[in-house]
């Protein structure tokens, strides 16, 4: 008797904790569909963006940059995500990595902040563009600091890669002038950056055969003829 009372016990345990196993691989299930799954396939090859950073980049540029008239271009013409990855590889590990962290907290923080109406807590990247501006605005006015702050800086990151766009620039009056670099004759003393000493210009070689830059002060810093 005692050992039938036994078994039923350890059974109980037993059945407990496949249940509790089998909500945890649920809940993961859960988190990794949502994190990784539905996403669709980029059309282009990317060195940092995973498609998640892609379609949440997207979706927020066609938000904070839609197409009007008062604009050059909108948020999708910009390519937003071409600049994100190339900002990504100039940065730090550490930088680059709480950039990405930056994205993916806009993408899933609809979990904690959904966004008004039906389905507004699917992703950011999968609300309608109403919904996403009311998330973004949602954020803007938020009590909590860190949430503005990191608004802030997403925004920063945006509005860098939309201003910096050709097109953009040309719309502003900044298109950005070609500039000749003479030579000089201090880039014969030191070899061209990134490289060893072995790079130096050869000093048999005539100086007259590049193109030197006039001197400062006529007639005082030029070497006599």
């Amino acid at each position: 008797m005692v050992g039938r009372t036994g078994i039923r016990g350890l059974s109980g345990r037993d059945g407990l904790d496949v249940s509790l196993v089998l909500a945890f691989i649920a809940l993961g299930v859960l988190i990794l569909r949502r994190g990784l799954a539905g996403y669709p396939k980029t059309v282009r090859r990317f060195e940092i963006l995973a498609r998640r950073e892609e379609a949440f980049l997207v979706a927020a540029a066609e938000v904070l940059f839609p197409a009007t008239d008062g604009l050059a271009l909108s948020g999708g013409e910009a390519d937003l995500p071409g600049y994100a990855d190339r900002y990504l590889q100039a940065l730090p590990v550490r930088q680059r990595n709480l950039v990405r962290a930056l994205f993916i907290l806009f993408e899933q923080g609809t979990l904690i902040w959904p966004a008004p109406d039906r389905g507004g807590f699917k992703r950011f990247s999968g609300l309608s563009p109403h919904q996403r501006l009311a998330v973004l605005r949602n954020w803007e006015s938020s009590g909590l600091y860190l949430r503005r702050m990191c608004l802030t800086a997403l925004k920063a990151v945006l509005i860098l890669g939309y201003v910096g766009h050709p097109q953009s620039l040309s719309a502003l009056g900044l298109a950005p002038w070609k500039i000749e670099s003479p030579r000089v004759e201090a880039d014969f003393l030191y070899p061209p950056i990134g490289q060893g000493r072995d790079a130096l210009p050869d000093s048999s070689l005539s100086r007259s055969s590049f193109p030197m830059s006039p001197p400062l002060v006529p007639g005082v810093d030029q070497e006599p003829s």
